[in-house]
């Protein structure tokens, strides 16, 4: 397939366009060399870069292709080095997970180059994945597949695309995640109300873990915890990773989109997509539990959330309000709101 690439800017913002099938074939286009947040435009298939010094989009990056290539509603993201993963179900899940029919419904593996935008691997899958996230030493991508009765994993070599492993897991396989040491993936089984643990270096499976009500993500935190959003049961389960055990249930009263700690500020945030809002919790060191400190309005669907590395600052994706909200983690206030593309979900910063 031969290429088209189109380079537009216009009033500082770069445009990229790219037909590709064949690995490693665009040519440099944008030159990302600073601090950036990069999101991901699930209805328009893009990728919006945020430069951290500004917190002005810089450049968009089109995931679009033709034929069997076509990239539709790319959703999560990951990153390693200089590359970024990101995992294509093909399906809207702005509204939620409950209630998916994925019959029939192929995904893509897509990597891309952080720095040049160009599109790196387009793979193909026989089922719909949640996300695709690159292993801690960086050598594996790890791809979760989503059905109502055959979930899998499968495990890629980085380098060379090679299947490793095809390991089982529950009903409807959603977001796939590793604890903050790397010994452990977890894997959020919708149907199944459970935690599937699997060791990273044997791809044994450890052990389930019953969680609530449909579990769409197992999220890290630094603490040696995992923060489990179950979507219907409205709860957050904290696990700790040397017990493979439910330590506490956070109740929620709503429906929370994705949970993410803060380390440095020892913060637990929930995003609370229908009510346009993000709640966190501190931690009581004397009842031993999380303890809900407030909450603050962000945009319509607030979804994904990213902390800086020194966590004074939050990125809020807004999926619905087409924006992400910039947070000064110490007053819990936005100070910044950023149009990006249609139904922004996923978000990584890369340093």
């Amino acid at each position: 397939m031969k290429k088209l690439i189109l380079s537009i800017a216009v009033a500082g913002l770069v445009i990229v366009s790219s037909c590709n099938k064949d690995d490693n074939m665009n040519m440099p286009t944008i030159n990302v060399d600073y601090p950036a947040a990069y999101v991901v435009n699930g209805e328009d298939a893009t990728v919006s870069v945020i430069k951290l010094s500004t917190n002005e989009v810089s450049a968009t990056i089109p995931l679009m292709t033709t034929g069997s290539d076509m990239i539709m509603w790319p959703h999560h993201i990951s990153s390693h080095q200089n590359h970024l993963a990101i995992g294509v179900p093909g399906m809207d899940l702005s509204a939620g997970h409950s209630g998916l029919n994925t019959s029939g419904m192929n995904g893509k593996l897509l990597v891309i180059d952080a720095m040049n935008g160009s599109i790196i691997k387009n793979i193909n899958l026989s089922l719909m994945n949640h996300n695709s996230i690159y292993s801690p030493n960086g050598n594996e991508i790890w791809v979760p597949q989503m059905d109502e009765m055959n979930s899998k994993v499968l495990v890629y070599d980085a380098t060379t695309n090679a299947l490793l492993n095809t390991i089982n897991v529950g009903m409807m396989a959603a977001e796939l995640t590793f604890s903050s040491d790397g010994t452990k993936a977890y894997v959020a089984n919708g149907d199944d109300d459970s935690i599937t643990v699997i060791n990273a270096s044997t791809k044994a499976i450890f052990t389930t873990i019953a969680v609530g009500d449909n579990p769409v993500g197992a999220w890290t935190g630094s603490n040696n915890k995992m923060y489990v959003d179950n979507e219907d049961g409205q709860t957050i389960s904290v696990i700790d990773v040397a017990t493979n055990s439910v330590d506490e249930t956070i109740t929620l009263g709503f429906m929370p989109g994705i949970a993410s700690y803060n380390g440095p500020k020892n913060e637990l945030w929930v995003s609370d997509p229908m009510n346009g809002k993000v709640h966190y919790w501190t931690w009581d060191a004397g009842m031993n539990m999380w303890m809900h400190g407030n909450s603050f309005n962000t945009g319509a669907g607030a979804h994904a959330i990213a902390f800086s590395t020194d966590g004074n600052t939050a990125y809020v994706t807004n999926q619905t309000a087409n924006t992400v909200s910039v947070v000064n983690t110490t007053n819990h206030t936005v100070t910044k709101t950023i149009n990006v593309g249609q139904k922004p979900n996923g978000i990584v910063i890369k340093m």
